[in-house]
């Protein structure tokens, strides 16, 4: 099998889609790897690190692309990316279609692409294996940022997470309970800050309780909790995942415009939609606006901030699957490992996974083979 790894080209997405060691081992099982000059640079590869790991270099996207039966990407490919696709070629990356553009869907279409998304990979406990070790990078980043934002400089109340003797600390406000808002909850804790978890499951809020030996107030995540918390929350953090579907709208504007001029909202839905219905894309360029006077983060690769842990924690996920699919080609891999078909979005181009088609508005495709069947939630 032929990989490719080509440099990623969105404005600061420094991660890479495989590091020296996943190279190594493809090459190791017997394939090929080609990636492309520089794109591990970011993240701290050298080229002479691929190439001492088996990688074969190439000068250009187009031949990184060109050469490979498989291409292994973090951000989803970009227009000018588009006219690079090798027809019936496969390509794994965070795609996000519901909230991607048009143009993106009707490539992949065009050109027959097996589009397998990372952040729709699901074991049968409906684990995302992928998507997972960013999602506890991202909640562990949660107060680096926060606690910028709070800060009179960038616009914030001027207020310290910590607190001090004698002052309260800040006050976090956390909806869902998922990989990601406990890894804010445990980072949050971590530095002194008063933290409320929401979640809609009671389950999940116990289990938040028993970790933390009731560090953290915990409430349902109902309108009326969420309202409640966003009155005296200094920082909210929106942590909430429906897996290849849109983000579900929680935060509705009239919540915003009722919390204190200068708090902070950090939306980590943004990459499905954004959960706050105030909250819209930015970039790691400029990552913050203002509206109704509360400062809003909306950044989707906000873990590009940590390329070089991102990448590996990429590569350890997602290399037992590329292996498999090497092993086994296409399309037995899928009949072989479910979790993978469930993360096949387009089949040679044709719509397979539940949730993505109704984001895309649309339905799967009734002539998928039965091995795609397993779309979706297991």
């Amino acid at each position: 099998m032929e990989y490719g790894v080509p440099k990623e080209i969105r404005d600061l997405e420094m991660r890479v889609g495989l590091t020296p060691a996943g190279v190594q081992a493809l090459v190791q099982a017997g394939h090929t790897v080609y990636v492309e000059r520089g794109a591990g640079t970011d993240s701290g590869f050298s080229d002479e690190v691929y190439r001492k790991n088996g990688a074969t270099l190439v000068y250009s996207a187009d031949e990184a692309y060109g050469r490979a039966d498989v291409v292994v990407k973090v951000a989803r490919p970009a227009a000018a990316e588009h006219h690079r696709f090798r027809y019936g070629q496969t390509i794994l990356s965070f795609f996000h279609l519901p909230v991607s553009s048009r143009d993106l869907y009707e490539a992949l279409v065009k050109s027959k692409i097996t589009a397998i998304s990372y952040e729709t990979i699901q074991e049968d406990d409906g684990t995302l294996p992928v998507l997972l070790p960013l999602s506890e990078a991202a909640g562990r980043l949660a107060p680096v940022i926060a606690g910028q934002l709070l800060m009179k400089t960038h616009g914030g109340r001027g207020t310290l997470l910590s607190g001090i003797p004698g002052v309260s600390p800040a006050a976090v406000a956390i909806l869902g309970a998922g990989v990601l808002g406990f890894n804010a909850v445990r980072a949050f804790l971590g530095v002194g800050a008063q933290v409320t978890v929401l979640d809609k499951n009671i389950r999940t809020l116990r289990h938040i309780d028993d970790m933390f030996a009731g560090q953290a107030n915990t409430l349902l995540a109902n309108s009326y909790n969420i309202g409640r918390v966003a009155d005296f929350a200094d920082v909210l953090v929106i942590c909430v995942l429906s897996p290849g579907q849109r983000a579900p709208i929680l935060v509705p504007r009239d919540v915003v415009a009722r919390m204190r001029p200068g708090s902070v909202i950090i939306d980590f839905s943004i990459d499905q939609g954004g959960s706050c219905e105030t909250s819209r894309p930015t970039t790691l360029r400029d990552q913050t606006y203002i509206e109704e006077q509360v400062i809003h983060h909306c950044v989707p690769n906000v873990t590009a901030l940590v390329a070089r842990t991102s990448s590996y924690a990429i590569t350890n996920a997602a290399l037992p699957y590329l292996l498999a699919v090497g092993q086994h080609g296409l399309p037995d891999v899928f009949r072989e490992l479910r979790p993978l078909a469930r993360g096949v979005n387009l089949y040679e181009g044709c719509l397979a996974h539940p949730g993505v088609a109704a984001g895309l508005n649309q339905e799967v495709d009734a002539n998928l083979p039965d091995y795609l069947l397993v779309g979706g939630v297991a």
